[in-house]
């Protein structure tokens, strides 16, 4: 039997599932009886009584199916390898979100929500990757070569963009890929891009230094999918996690033309991977990032 491991990916700039008119399901709509009649305030104290038109019940199973539960979001402290801390609140156990993000997206109607997503991408070509070697957030040597096979990849891939790749103990660049030391799990945390610049920060988990080097070029790819704007394939199911962690709901996401709509068990984007993964994108991811990009 193979252990499933969850990816986590935090949040930079919102994607989240759309509240749409067909998420109510026809027959959750009540027939209305057309009167002639007028309102009528009987008791003359502003209060006018009103039936009940029954869209209060689906209106409910509708917002309990949301992706984002932001009334239970939790405050952490995200350690960086230059020496600061960002405050962030974690909602649904894998977005992280900064206060004035979750005020924002908390607020959020369905139509900004997909405006939001659809400008959620990279627009510069030539993108600058770090493999920090300095102190004790050093990538291991393992790490560093899964790293350098992660970014032959996305320069194989058929795009508008270049990857460049140096190993620093500087961070001055696009994207810097860092190890966590004081997480023995497995796994890695990233987030999605911003102002048309990817996401900077790729902290891999300490304990995928037990794992061999293909595993740690899938978890790194799939790191930085999340940077250039790609979500978990199977947000809609964490399928790949044998049915843990929360579900993203029935919408909201928007799928990238030529890929599926439902599993696909060959994603190097899934929440969650196994141990002994090639570390190779599958056929829909390079459909998915040729097309964006």
């Amino acid at each position: 039997m193979t252990s499933r491991i969850l990816l986590f990916s935090v949040l930079a700039a919102g994607v989240f599932t759309s509240c749409t008119d067909e998420a109510l399901a026809p027959e959750a709509v009540p027939t209305l009886t057309t009167t002639t009649g007028f309102l009528v305030d009987e008791n003359e104290d502003g209060q006018v009584q009103v039936a009940d038109l029954g869209f209060e019940a689906p209106i409910r199973a509708h917002v309990d199916g949301h992706s984002a539960r932001f009334a239970d979001a939790r405050m952490i402290i995200m350690d960086r390898p230059d020496g600061t801390t960002e405050t962030m609140y974690l909602v649904d156990d894998d977005i992280a979100l900064t206060k004035t993000q979750l005020r924002e997206l908390s607020a959020m109607d369905a139509a900004l929500e997909k405006q939001y997503r659809t400008n959620n991408l990279v627009s510069d070509n030539n993108i600058s990757v770090i493999g920090y070697t300095g102190g004790r957030n050093a990538l291991t040597s393992k790490m560093r070569t899964a790293l350098q096979w992660a970014v032959n990849n996305y320069n194989a891939l058929n795009t508008n963009k270049t990857f460049t790749l140096r190993f620093a103990t500087a961070t001055n660049s696009d994207i810097v890929v860092y190890r966590n030391p004081d997480n023995s799990g497995a796994g890695g945390v990233a987030g999605f891009p911003s102002g048309g610049r990817p996401y900077k920060w790729v902290q891999i988990y300490d304990g995928m230094s037990n794992y061999d080097t293909n595993t740690n070029e899938h978890v790194i790819t799939h790191e930085i999918g999340h940077c250039m704007g790609l979500r978990h394939t199977d947000w809609f199911s964490r399928e790949s996690c044998n049915g843990t962690g929360e579900s993203a709901g029935s919408t909201g996401a928007v799928q990238i033309p030529g890929t599926p709509s439902g599993y696909d068990a060959n994603s190097v984007m899934l929440s969650c991977f196994s141990s002994g993964e090639d570390g190779e994108f599958g056929f829909y991811d390079r459909v998915a990032l040729e097309y964006l990009y």
